[in-house]
């Protein structure tokens, strides 16, 4: 394709009148089009721990949860705490959930679940802190724990976060706020994955990166008010 170059400067596909601007072109030869610079694909895959979409070439590690791509092992790259959250329990000094609390061991034995978890997704009012807005209209909604990982958080068009649990409804809630392994043996494993407003449960907040086992009637608050109530058949 020929392309003529514009008295103020523009490449024109027109040989009359610039197709940028519509100055008039007062004769001039065709100069070479240039070529658009060729990207090149990176092949991408998903985190096995948080689902985060990572490039091939980009390193090692999980830019999120600090997931191993070489070795496997999770969470080598320490997070730094989120942000202590007002957004807590009415009990501010209840602590953290960390390596010293009920964490999950190669030696312990979790309950065995029969069925699929779920969680009952509810808002509550009283977790907002001064300053939460008033929480939407909402009709609690259950949703199933299917796959060996589910991640929580918030719709992000523009970076591509499209969290298997979704709660765009609360703005405190981190696009890639935390995430709940399920178990071969159908045991549920929370972990807060560095989310800036922090994961509460049983109002006790707990520290990114650790792993916590989930029980039947446990309750996992988030954000300005929302509540994940934990429901499993266990045998």
């Amino acid at each position: 394709m020929s392309v003529y170059q514009c008295p103020k400067g523009h490449e024109s596909i027109e040989s009359d009148y610039c197709s940028e601007c519509g100055a008039k072109i007062n004769g001039g030869a065709a100069v070479e089009a240039k070529s658009p610079p060729v990207r090149v694909a990176t092949a991408t895959i998903n985190c096995p721990d948080c689902a985060t979409p990572h490039e091939e070439d980009s390193g090692n590690f999980c830019e999120i949860c600090g997931y191993n791509f070489v070795t496997g092992a999770s969470g080598e790259i320490p997070i730094p705490k989120g942000i202590a959250s007002q957004i807590a329990s009415s009990n501010p000094d209840a602590g953290t959930i960390d390596a010293g609390a009920t964490l999950v061991s190669p030696t312990s034995t979790p309950p065995t679940t029969t069925g699929t978890p779920e969680l009952l997704i509810t808002v509550d009012r009283t977790l907002g802190c001064e300053g939460s807005p008033e929480p939407p209209p909402f009709t609690p909604l259950t949703f199933p724990l299917e796959q060996p990982s589910t991640l929580i958080g918030r719709t992000s068009d523009v970076r591509a976060i499209y969290p298997d649990l979704a709660l765009d409804l609360d703005d405190a809630i981190s696009h890639r706020h935390a995430v709940i392994h399920r178990q071969p043996d159908g045991a549920l494993i929370l972990r807060d994955i560095g989310s800036t407003n922090g994961t509460f449960l049983n109002g006790i907040e707990v520290a990114p990166m650790t792993d916590i086992s989930l029980k039947n009637g446990d309750e996992i608050t988030l954000g300005h008010w929302t509540k994940l109530t934990v429901n499993v058949t266990q045998s």
